[in-house]
């Protein structure tokens, strides 16, 4: 099968790289409301460009009537975030989150998840996330024709990994055991991938 997708209409061209572009790591989006309570929403658009500074880049795409979604429209007022990355057995509240809900309701206090303080950064954490990236906004730009996609590229300034997953090596690197974090991954449509074995290959010299 060989698929054109200029032939295509978009949504049916998302639909197709969706279920081609996989698995894609998921950028679990804690922001601050306007009335300080806190948004949390998945996207699957995600992953690390660069080292210096070290960047995440999100894209996220517009609501069904064209409005900005809360997690952007809150990361341009307030420039502070934190991007948490799912263990496979949080599926059910990182799909829960993603539902729509009415203006002022927070997807945390439906879903009944427990935040924690971190010391020197504004945003709290999910409790139960073995990752969390504390970032701030290094930039926004908008991309796409008929229905723009706002890219964010995320500055990360701390790191949180549970003391469970993460070990100081023998070279005095840091090792952190993905086996341990059990990160949850996305397919096409509804479907979602669970951490599989850990297959190793040395880089030729």
């Amino acid at each position: 099968m060989q698929i054109k997708l200029d032939e295509l209409p978009t949504a049916q061209v998302y639909f197709t790289m969706t279920q081609t572009v996989l698995p894609r790591p998921i950028a679990w989006v804690l922001t601050e409301n306007d009335d300080t309570s806190y948004n949390l929403a998945p996207f699957s658009y995600f992953n690390a460009v660069c080292s210096d500074p070290p960047l995440v880049l999100v894209s996220i795409g517009k609501q069904d009537d064209g409005r900005d979604k809360d997690s952007i429209r809150n990361i341009r007022e307030r420039h502070e975030f934190v991007i948490h990355i799912a263990s496979c057995e949080q599926l059910a509240e990182l799909n829960q989150s993603s539902a729509t809900l009415p203006p002022g309701e927070s997807e945390v206090d439906a879903g009944n998840l427990a935040l924690t303080r971190v010391s020197g950064f504004r945003m709290p954490r999910l409790s139960d996330c073995k990752i969390a990236l504390f970032c701030e906004r290094h930039d926004i730009q908008m991309i796409g024709s008929k229905k723009q996609q706002s890219l964010l590229f995320a500055e990360i300034k701390e790191i949180y990994v549970d003391d469970a997953c993460a070990e100081i090596n023998d070279k005095g690197r840091l090792k952190i055991h993905a086996d341990r974090i059990q990160p949850l991954s996305r397919l096409g449509a509804s479907e979602y991938a669970s951490f599989g074995e850990v297959l190793f290959a040395r880089r030729p010299d």
